[in-house]
Formats: C-alpha cells, sequence, structure tokens
C-alpha cells in the first residue's frame, strides 16, 4: 500500500512543482527566520553580554580571508554602526513583539489583496516587505529604527503565512494535497532552525548584524524566484481566464499527466473553481455517483464565483461556527507557550540548565523540524482533531513538568521537558490550524477566513511576545526562582483542550463544508 502510494505520488508530482513549493515557502521560511532572529544575540544586541567566543573568532578569520583594502571597508562600515543597542526586558519585548503587529496587518491583508491582484502579486509584495525589514534591522541604530524593521518583516510574514498555503494548496495535485499542506510548517521550522544556528555562530558585537543581512539574501532569493512562478491556475479560472488556466495547469502537471478531472469544474459552472483545489483530500472523491455537488457551503452555490468579506463573514450565522472555531486554534497554536521558547530559550534557560542554552536552543528547533516532518502525515492518518488534543495534552504536561523541575532544580528533566514541549507542538498544533479553514468553509470565504484566523494568530503571538518576559520576571521576583510562568501554560492548555474537545469538527474524510457541520447539502 505504501509502495503504492509512493509511485503515486512521484507520477502526480512534476519537478517544476517541486520548484514552485520550493520558492513559494520562502515567505512561510522567512516568518520562522524573523520570528526567532533576537533569540540567540538578545545579550548582544542589548549590550548586556558582548560576547566574544566562537563567533569573535569566526570573524577574525573573515577578516584575515578578506583583503586588506575589504577589510578597511568592513572595519569602517562597522564603526559606523553601534556594537549594541542599550535596551532593558520591557524595551527588547517591544522590538521582539513588534513582529507580530506587522503581522497582524500583513495577515489581515494578504487574503483580500490576494484574492483581487492575485497569489503571485501578493507574494512578491510580501519579498518587498522582507527586504526593507532586513535592511533597518541590519543598519539599525536605535529602538525605533529596529522596531520599524521589525513591523516592515512582520507585514511579509503574516501575508505570506495566509497566501502561501493557499497558493499551495492549489497547485498541488489533490491526492497529495494533505502532505504538500505541511510544507508551510515545515519551511517555517526550517527558517526558526537556521536562525537559531545564525545566532549561536555570530551572536557578537562585530557580527550579529549578519544575521539580519542574511535576511536580505533569502528575500532576494525569493523574489528572483517568483520570476519562474506562474499565477495559480485556480485563481486564473476563478477570474474568468480558464484558458490560461487550462495552460498553466498542465505546465505545472507535466505533458503527459490528464488534468481533465480537475478542470471539469471550471468549464461547467457547477462548482467553484477554487473548490477542488482548496479541499484535502482523494480526487477520487471529486465527482459522486450521482448528481455533481453545487457547492462547498450551503451558499457556494449562488456565490461560486465571488469573494466574501470580513463583515459578511462575521454577521453569517452559517460560518460563524467555522470562524470561531478555527480563529480559536489559532489561537491555542499560540497560548499554549511555543514562543516562549522559540523566542526567548536562549535568557529563559541560561543558567538552568546542564548545557549550553544556545546549543539546546539549536537542538530544540531541529527537533522541532524532524518532527514535523515525521508526524506530517497524522492528520490525514489520525484526524485533524485528534492530533490537536494529543499536542496539547502533550504540551500541558510538557510544561507542568518543566514548571516543576525548573522551580526544583532537576536540570536533566527541565531539558528533557523543553524537548518533549516542541515535539508534541509538532504533532498537531504546529500543522493543523494553517489547513482547518479551508475545510471549515466553501472557496468563497476561505480567503477572508484564512485572514482572520492569521490575524488572531498574530494577536496571540503579540500577547506572548510581549508580555512572557515581564510576567515571567514578575513571577520570579515574587515567589524566588525561575519556571512559574510554565504554571500558567500548563492551565492555558487545558483551556485550550477543553475549546477543540467542544468547539472544532473532525475534518478528516469529509467533501465539503456541508458534510464538515452536518449541513444538508444543496444540488443543482
Amino acid at each position: 500500500m505504501a509502495t503504492t502510494t509512493l509511485r503515486q505520488c512521484m507520477r502526480d508530482v512534476s519537478p517544476y512543482l517541486l520548484l514552485l513549493v520550493i520558492v513559494s515557502t520562502l515567505g512561510p521560511l522567512q516568518f520562522g527566520f524573523h520570528l526567532a532572529e533576537l533569540n540567540a544575540p538578545q545579550d548582544v544586541i542589548s549590550c548586556r553580554v558582548p560576547k566574544s567566543t566562537v563567533s569573535s573568532r569566526l570573524s577574525a578569520a573573515f577578516t584575515a580571508w578578506t583583503s586588506p583594502s575589504s577589510s578597511n571597508r568592513a572595519v569602517t562600515t562597522t564603526a559606523a554602526l553601534p556594537g549594541c543597542i542599550p535596551m532593558n526586558d520591557a524595551q527588547f519585548a517591544v522590538v521582539s513583539s513588534m513582529f507580530t503587529i506587522g503581522g497582524l496587518v500583513g495577515a489581515l491583508a494578504g487574503g483580500p489583496i490576494s484574492s483581487a491582484r492575485g497569489r503571485l502579486f501578493a507574494m512578491r509584495l510580501t519579498g518587498l516587505f522582507f527586504i526593507v525589514g532586513s535592511v533597518l534591522l541590519t543598519l539599525g541604530t536605535s529602538i525605533t529604527t529596529m522596531s520599524i524593521g521589525r513591523i516592515l518583516s512582520g507585514v511579509g510574514a503574516g501575508a505570506a503565512t495566509v497566501i502561501v498555503p493557499i497558493y499551495i494548496s492549489e497547485v498541488a495535485p489533490p491526492r497529495e494535497r494533505g502532505t504538500f499542506g505541511a510544507m508551510t510548517q515545515v519551511s517555517i521550522n526550517v527558517g526558526i532552525l537556521g536562525t537559531q544556528t545564525l545566532g549561536y555562530f555570530l551572536s557578537s558585537q562585530s557580527t550579529w548584524r549578519w544575521i539580519f543581512g542574511i535576511g536580505i539574501v533569502i528575500a532576494t532569493l525569493q523574489l528572483l524566484g517568483l520570476s519562474v512562478v506562474p499565477e495559480s491556475p485556480a485563481w486564473l479560472a476563478t477570474h474568468k481566464n480558464v484558458s490560461q488556466a487550462k495552460r498553466t495547469l498542465q505546465r505545472i502537471r507535466g505533458k503527459h499527466y490528464d488534468i481533465e478531472e480537475e478542470t471539469a469544474f471550471w468549464d461547467s459552472g457547477a462548482t467553484s473553481p477554487e473548490e477542488e483545489a482548496l479541499l484535502d483530500g482523494s480526487s477520487t472523491t471529486l465527482v459522486e455517483s450521482g448528481p455533481r455537488r453545487a457547492s462547498v457551503s450551503s451558499k457556494a452555490s449562488s456565490k461560486s464565483n465571488s469573494n466574501i468579506g470580513f463583515f459578511e463573514i462575521i454577521k453569517d450565522v452559517q460560518y460563524r461556527p467555522a470562524l470561531v472555531a478555527a480563529m480559536g486554534v489559532m489561537c491555542a497554536q499560540q497560548l499554549c507557550g511555543i514562543n516562549s521558547i522559540i523566542m526567548y530559550s536562549v535568557s529563559l534557560l541560561k543558567d538552568l540548565l546542564p548545557i549550553n542554552s544556545a546549543v539546546l536552543t539549536i537542538i530544540i528547533s531541529a527537533i522541532n523540524l524532524i518532527t514535523t516532518i515525521a508526524c506530517s502525515p497524522l492528520p490525514d492518518k489520525f484526524g485533524r482533531k485528534a492530533c490537536l488534543l494529543l499536542s496539547i495534552f502533550g504540551q500541558g504536561t510538557s510544561a507542568l513538568a518543566l514548571a516543576l523541575s525548573i522551580v526544583f532544580g532537576a536540570k536533566i528533566l527541565s531539558a528533557i521537558a523543553v524537548l518533549f514541549f516542541v515535539a508534541f507542538f509538532a504533532v498537531g498544533l504546529g500543522p493543523v490550524p494553517f489547513i482547518l479553514a479551508s475545510e471549515m468553509v466553501g472557496p468563497e470565504a476561505v480567503g477572508a477566513v484564512q485572514s482572520c484566523c492569521l490575524g488572531a494568530n498574530y494577536i496571540a503571538t503579540f500577547l506572548v511576545a510581549q508580555f512572557f518576559p515581564i510576567i515571567n520576571l514578575a513571577l520570579n521576583e515574587r515567589f524566588g526562582g525561575a519556571g512559574w510562568v510554565y504554571f500558567i501554560f500548563t492551565g492555558l492548555a487545558a483551556l485550550c483542550g477543553l475549546f477543540v474537545l467542544w468547539r472544532v469538527p473532525e475534518t478528516k474524510g469529509k467533501k465539503d463544508a456541508d458534510e464538515v457541520w452536518g449541513r444538508t447539502r444543496r444540488l443543482d
């Protein structure tokens, strides 16, 4: 069975499709990159610890390798910029959390822009935000400049996490949409691992700006790569350019691939052209034995070629349960505490664990990436809801173990608890929230719902980024010692688990939103 599935996947996936996925996921990769870029060099940037270990040796080697003239220019450039920017905990938290403010703006704007102007235009726009934001961070000399750079990078990241999952679902073969859907979270974890590793080697006053400079390189590669990426065929078909949509889809699938089944609905008008592209399921279920489905939701038949806006979604009682469920899961992704580790692990775990906290952070990021890849088939095998509940239970239990181990000084247990905390995130809370919106509503509403969900996600991320270090410090001073904040994450995990149990439906194996919510399907 596995061999048959692998052979089918190899037939369906062309090298050109792989190129499109790699280029498009450079956007989410930069989300992970910028999310964690301040973690390792935090003490150096804020003028607390002038680190000069591995990074200084790398800097010296680089200087010796370059020519004298190049070295003089490098010294002059470095001298023009301060080696650090004085910041206390609250000020550093502001700089860090500005990324989520920009992310909120990008998430809310990304869906409408991609629906109106196209996925490709929107992805190119995110590349420009990434470049400008990275330039300001690289050359930043004040808290204000760094904050503006973080905001602009956040706008690009917020929009990318809305647009890219939709684009991938629209270009991926029907049988492999579940697997390709996990690529967004995989690329985010690649970005996190990359920036944590760079931070370990480049955390010195003379080299920390290189981390942000590499962000410029990645954004430039993204824009260059997007020059060979076509517009989404489903979006083209929605905007009455069916012939070009078919040519584009044929190019993506390969010359000998039969695209007739995928494009049948584009000509017939029986369903929205985005319907089949946004569903995560097997193409063998696309056509039923009886009449063809008229819609993905009870309103899709009348709005098959239109997009529903934010206010319509909020006011419409039909979409409200899906909106609440999807937004709740997106908030749970952050409120269970994953970014307390991703963004602050180096300073949080310093002197608490038996190994260097920066090294542990790299190990954490690697485990996050490996487990995300390994667990990517689980939502299709066991169900979305089951994976979410297992993930939340695991993170809550790990948070409790982490809190107790830090309070009582069990350093080995603390390290193990951190690793399990991250591993359980990859089981469900990492990948599943990004695919739920397109499975719980029809294509006419997915753009608005996805933007609302990512907006809620960035608000929750802002709360963690802004208030975690402040609450952590206050609790440590109040009770003495560290680790008390993870009791709060344990309680939040329990609340999130109850929410998923009561308000989130299972979408695995459901053909459309009507079946997810148990509504009577309307047929033409």
